[in-house]
């Protein structure tokens, strides 16, 4: 009989505590810690699995119990959260300004620094990342520091600031822990830098075993090398546990990327799919992906640009400026594209595949010696561009 996982000993013990709190007797006094409490873990189950039905079926339970408290500022955090997932960013402050003692507290701080990040305030952003690094050195902190400095093209002090986290990190924090090295290794594989990424992923995996999060990232790298078998492998794995759109989409991709565009159909239909009913019912998480979709993989420009428009309603950053003008081009509106991708730039991002998109973007509008500069930039970053990964 195989070991259990960390990640399936960590889910057991959420479900135990799901079913204990949730089986209170018929008629009982109300309990706010107990019911508190259950939320929480509700919320903690479905993050901890990617269910995203789950997550939201956990939202109205906080909801439901937000009405009955009358100071639930955990609740509210946990409600913030929740709403970042989701891209719900006008919720997620409109939760934190009901309490100023969340609005106040670090834990509010932070948010309020990510949504600066998000909404294209990035100094603001790095003054409240490094306020809370000053007032209290936490990993988290310092990760969220780092996460900025890796967007903005500083490699090197991203590298050192996730070290940094690393370091306040206790050893019963381990899918913390686990979590911190994915990131690193994320930042490698962006500079192609494939065996220190395969270090940092399977860090991870030893740290916390079993977690799905590590398998593919785990899968996106083995592609990223030509080990494509054990990568389709991998996917196919994670696919089956975690029955997501962009998983289902980037199977499509890899089979695409080998030659054989016939086994990426169904991965392709499949995503498109589940991409488009989340839209139908109301959500905005997933107009990212469907931009990336209708750019890259059924490129159709018109609808590429409809999805990028409103996603960058919701979030005025360099990453939807730039994918509004990916889509731009793909549309053919290649002056209004070079601008936007300019603008998207102009924010101080070094990426190598938004520098590549954008000398594509230059060359067609005829600004070849732009062009040039932007591929050396991007070669000069990530010299195995060319190699296989995903949109995240």
């Amino acid at each position: 009989m195989n070991k259990p996982t960390d990640y399936e000993i960590e889910l057991g013990r959420i479900d135990r505590d799901i079913s204990e709190l949730g089986a209170g007797s018929p008629g009982a006094p109300f309990d706010t810690e107990r019911a508190t409490r259950y939320v929480y873990r509700l919320y903690q189950r479905a993050s901890l699995t990617g269910d995203f039905a789950r997550l939201e079926a956990a939202g109205a339970a906080i909801d439901e119990l937000t009405g009955r408290l009358r100071h639930p500022s955990d609740l509210l955090f946990l409600k913030a959260n929740l709403d970042f997932k989701f891209h719900r960013l006008a919720e997620v402050r409109r939760n934190l300004e009901s309490s100023t003692a969340l609005g106040e507290s670090p834990q509010g701080r932070a948010i309020l620094a990510d949504l600066d990040f998000q909404e294209g305030r990035y100094d603001a952003a790095r003054s409240g990342y490094d306020a809370l690094v000053r007032d209290a050195r936490t990993w988290d902190g310092l990760a969220r520091r780092a996460h900025l400095e890796f967007k903005l093209g500083d490699a090197e002090r991203a590298e050192q600031l996730y070290a940094e986290s690393v370091d306040e990190l206790t050893a019963k924090e381990m899918r913390n822990y686990a979590w911190v090295e994915l990131q690193r290794g994320v930042l490698d594989v962006s500079r192609g830098r494939y065996e220190e990424a395969r270090e940092h992923y399977e860090r991870s995996s030893r740290a916390y075993s079993g977690h799905w999060l590590a398998d593919e990232h785990m899968a996106e790298l083995l592609a990223a090398q030509g080990r494509f078998a054990d990568a389709v492998a991998l996917y196919r794995e994670v696919n089956a546990r975690v029955p997501r759109p962009e998983f289902r989409q980037a199977l499509g991709e890899l089979y695409e990327f080998m030659g054989e565009p016939a086994r990426a159909q169904p991965w392709y239909e499949d995503a498109l799919n589940l991409y488009l009913d989340s839209a139908r019912r109301g959500e905005v998480h997933y107009y990212h992906h469907l931009v990336d979709f209708y750019s890259d993989v059924r490129v159709d420009g018109a609808e590429a640009v409809r999805w990028a428009r409103k996603d960058l309603q919701l979030r005025d950053n360099f990453s939807t400026q730039a994918a509004l003008a990916w889509a731009l081009y793909r549309d053919d509106q290649l002056t209004e594209a070079r601008k936007l991708m300019g603008r998207a730039l102009s924010s101080g991002v070094r990426d190598a595949r938004l520098f590549n998109q954008a000398a594509t973007v230059s060359g067609a509008a005829g600004a070849d010696d732009e062009a040039g500069e932007y591929r050396r930039l991007a070669a000069e970053i990530n010299p195995h561009l060319a190699n296989f990964h995903v949109h995240r």
